[in-house]
């Protein structure tokens, strides 16, 4: 199974997957040759220290949101890789959800897990009645990934609930310090790598930057024999932001479609033939997309009518099946 996917939905109000908009937008991410899509959704959790993750519908897609989606996207013929995502409401990044290494910091641990697991379990129930393709199990949980035990009994109470393959979805940088990617089916990661040493960098040189990130994840693939998969990776269509293709905040940089597009390039070049990795989840494709004469002023991560869609929609019609050890 080789993924030739787009993330989809995030950042949506409670509704909005239900909308024309939406089912048009689907159809344009279809066009793009994507044959899978993550449908990634998020609830908050009060702040980084908390212990309890709540379902707040002010912010969390509610099934009956989650299912039309999903019978949508198969109706499309798009496979679905089911992404649920816990934020701080505190603004703080999720990374840095988790607990001080003290004495006495266990309990916390213990109820965050709980409750985590129990927030999981539910999704992992409606991944396998929706029938979804593949379920992802956590988003960049940077804090939480040494306390492989809780991970493990997670990952046991999943499969109990979801027969298909599941995927965690690591940062980059922190990949290879993670114990427990064997329990997994497939590692993935967020491929925001900074390949542009400075703002306008060309694709050779975007290459040159991948390369090492290649034998990386080439190693690590030889250390758990588990394919590789970009959980999310792209950069926003603006000057220099290959240099943080993570960025979304500085939306005063100029608009650079070439940049964006070398970023999507290098990359599909240097890793595309390696037999151990499975695919793309780029990101991301907006439930309501602008206005395609829109695109040329547009700095956000989408690529709908812009260099970086051409480029998707050359290399998705290739043919490529995953060879790699599985």
């Amino acid at each position: 199974m080789f993924v030739k996917g787009m993330t989809y939905g995030w950042n949506s109000k409670r509704g909005a997957y239900r909308q024309p908009y939406a089912t048009n937008s689907l159809r344009k991410l279809k066009e793009t040759g994507s044959e899978w899509i993550a449908l990634s959704f998020y609830t908050h959790q009060a702040n980084v220290y908390a212990t309890d993750i709540p379902f707040d519908y002010g912010y969390t897609m509610t099934d009956r949101d989650i299912e039309h989606a999903v019978k949508e996207a198969k109706a499309l013929g798009l496979k679905v890789c089911l992404k649920p995502v816990v934020n701080s409401a505190d603004g703080i990044w999720r990374a840095h959800i988790g607990f001080p290494e003290e004495a006495g910091a266990e309990p916390y641990w213990d109820a965050w897990f709980r409750s985590y697991t129990n927030f999981l379990a539910h999704y992992a129930e409606l991944a396998e009645e929706l029938a979804c393709d593949m379920f992802c199990i956590g988003c960049e949980m940077v804090k939480t990934e040494s306390k492989a035990g809780h991970w493990t009994a997670l990952i046991d109470r999943v499969r109990e609930l979801y027969g298909g393959p599941i995927v965690y979805n690591a940062n980059h940088g922190s990949e290879e310090r993670i114990k427990w990617f064997d329990g997994v089916d497939y590692i993935g990661t967020s491929a925001y790598y900074p390949v542009a040493k400075q703002p306008g960098d060309g694709e050779e040189a975007m290459i040159a930057n991948w390369l090492p990130v290649r034998e990386k994840m080439a190693a690590l693939h030889a250390k758990f024999n588990k394919p590789i998969i970009f959980m999310e990776i792209g950069c926003r269509s603006a000057f220099g932001c290959a240099t943080m293709p993570w960025d979304f905040t500085h939306t005063e940089l100029p608009f650079s479609e070439e940049e964006q597009a070398n970023f999507y390039s290098s990359v599909m070049k240097v890793f595309w033939e390696e037999p151990w990795f499975a695919g793309f989840f780029w990101w991301d494709w907006s439930v309501k997309l602008y206005e395609r004469e829109a695109a040329g002023s547009n700095v956000g991560f989408d690529i709908y009518g812009k260099k970086a869609e051409r480029i998707v929609k050359e290399w998705y019609a290739k043919p490529k099946t995953f060879q790699g050890a599985f």
